[in-house]
């Protein structure tokens, strides 16, 4: 489209220079209805004087200064939306950051340029896809680390596949995950142990002695550990000691609320599994009572618990995971963590919000929501091991034995490819 202003029939600038009728044609993106440029079919003359000093009646100004005035406005409202159609153009992404730091789900960082990682996770997933794609970047990393003459020497093939893991999964990938994001990078404790406080510490301390080794600091990591009551206790421990600890397979507000209290930094809930789970069960109250509200129990979740750590002090950052569309994003605003598959990421950036409409977005969490939140008796207790027995609900048992097995598997898959590929060439 576009807009023709015509200029005067005749006019005359100087005392000796004169203009035709011409034709001004500005090309227009998007024009506003009540604006209406109407053509001017004469004009004053103006005549400058040689002391630069100009001569025209108050009329003829007016006139003069009203065509400037509709340029300046049609060129001004251009620039603003911006001349070629995007300069100017946010995105839902671009809204959705202002809110939650967005955290792209990718087993294999192959997306840097679309989705720069802000952070990353070292897992036993991360590196089954990593052995599965021999062109990666990482894939150097694996065979560096099956040549590590310290684990060549252990005799036991457990140990020994054991002690690869941690040098592939630290020494290597984890050392290059830090160099790669600005943020932290989580490493997973072997689910194995979930159930033992003391081995989960210690195989921390040796997580950590590892990246000491290639000069990764401990503000910059995370210890991953399954939400069992034996994996908050070794959280509460790990956290006096200074060690950041991410609290993983969270599917109750028991375990949200015990894992706050214990000091973890990071708590992880997974609101599309939860609400898979209440799809295709009955019988958990917390569950039950999310539904019968008209909630869904994922996000209804995820609200509550960010309402107890901000209400009550708590330091600890809420993620929320397995997120399955986009208004499970713009139901989330405001949480500090949202891990989005890249195709939802991708969805995200695509779809532009208008300037008028950049801000129809609503944060449904902040501190001063959380402050009017009411919570029960009953879910403000301090968590012990008895009382958070008593609280957990199907959903949640049957959820974290589910994820921890899932896991262990992984881990398991991990020490049999290794033991097939094992010793690499020239060792």
């Amino acid at each position: 489209m576009t807009t023709t202003l015509y200029s005067p029939l005749s006019s005359t600038l100087s005392s000796s220079s004169s203009l035709q009728e011409k034709k001004l044609r500005i090309p227009i993106q998007s024009a506003k209805p009540g604006l209406i440029l109407k053509p001017l079919r004469s004009f004053p003359s103006i005549r400058a004087a040689t002391d630069f000093s100009s001569s025209l009646d108050t009329g003829e100004f007016c006139y003069f200064v009203l065509i400037l005035a509709n340029l300046w406005y049609i060129c001004y409202s251009e620039f603003l939306i911006g001349c070629n159609g995007d300069r100017f153009e946010s995105t839902e992404l671009d809204a959705v950051t202002s809110y939650s730091e967005i955290v792209p789900d990718t087993v294999v960082f192959d997306d840097f340029e679309r989705f720069p990682p802000t952070a990353a996770t070292v897992s036993s997933s991360l590196i089954l896809g990593i052995c599965s794609l021999p062109d990666t970047k990482f894939r150097s990393a694996v065979d560096t680390a099956l040549a590590d003459t310290q684990c060549y020497r252990l005799e036991n093939s457990e140990d020994r596949m054991s002690c690869f893991v941690n040098k592939v999964g630290l020494g290597k990938i984890g050392g290059d995950l830090a160099k790669l994001v600005p943020g932290r990078v989580s490493t997973e404790v072997d689910a194995r142990l979930a159930y033992d406080t003391q081995a989960i510490v210690e195989k921390v301390h040796d997580l950590l002695k590892l990246y000491r080794g290639i000069d990764v600091p401990p503000e910059r990591l995370l210890f991953k550990i399954p939400s069992t009551w034996q994996g908050i206790e070794a959280s509460r421990l790990l956290e006096s000691e200074g060690i950041q600890t991410h609290m993983t397979f969270v599917y109750s507000f028991c375990q949200a609320a015990a894992a706050a209290q214990a000091g973890a930094s990071v708590i992880q809930i997974f609101v599309g599994r939860l609400r898979d789970w209440a799809r295709n069960h009955k019988g958990d109250p917390e569950v039950e009572a999310a539904v019968r509200r008209g909630e869904d129990p994922g996000l209804a979740l995820v609200t509550k618990a960010y309402n107890y750590i901000h209400k009550y002090g708590h330091k600890s950052k809420l993620m929320a995971a397995a997120i399955r569309n986009k208004q499970d994003v713009f139901n989330l605003l405001g949480v500090d963590y949202i891990i989005s598959p890249l195709k939802i990421l991708q969805s995200l950036k695509e779809s532009v919000t208008p300037p008028d409409e950049k801000y129809s977005l609503i944060r449904r969490l902040s501190p001063q929501t959380a402050a009017s939140y009411n919570f029960t008796n009953d879910e403000l207790v301090k968590w012990d091991q008895y009382s958070f027995a008593e609280a957990m609900g199907p959903a949640a048992v049957e959820l974290l034995s589910a994820g921890m097995d899932g896991y262990a598997s992984q881990s398991k898959r991990v020490e049999e490819l290794f033991e097939k590929i094992w010793p690499p060439p020239n060792v």
